[in-house]
């Protein structure tokens, strides 16, 4: 499951835009309107380090499938955005992992 950096990056990117998701629309909710803050510091810790390890595996990814420079910052802006990781892996990681097992 993640012995390829394709694999890698695919599964790094789905929990860092899942930690994303739930930092933004459960913790923080929590924080602000419920006045706990708890939750938001763990998810945020855990969101902090998946982001980290987004950033490697894009690179490993980059180097190991030739993406060009562009679709290195179009994956790189798709972590900064809600949902922008899962846009990503369907718009752009799907067709550059399709074109690479077929060669």
């Amino acid at each position: 499951m993640l012995k390829t950096p394709y694999s890698r990056f695919k599964w790094v990117a789905f929990f860092e835009g899942a930690s994303f998701l739930a930092l933004i629309f459960i913790a923080m909710p929590l924080k602000y309107i419920a006045e706990i803050p708890l939750p938001n510091k763990v998810i945020g810790i855990l969101h902090g380090i998946l982001t980290v390890l987004y950033l490697f595996a894009l690179i490993e990814f980059k180097l190991n499938y030739k993406v060009s420079w562009k679709e290195f910052f179009i994956f790189l802006a798709a972590s900064l955005l809600p949902f922008g990781t899962f846009y990503a892996e369907k718009r752009w990681l799907r067709p550059i992992g399709a074109a690479h097992d077929e060669a």
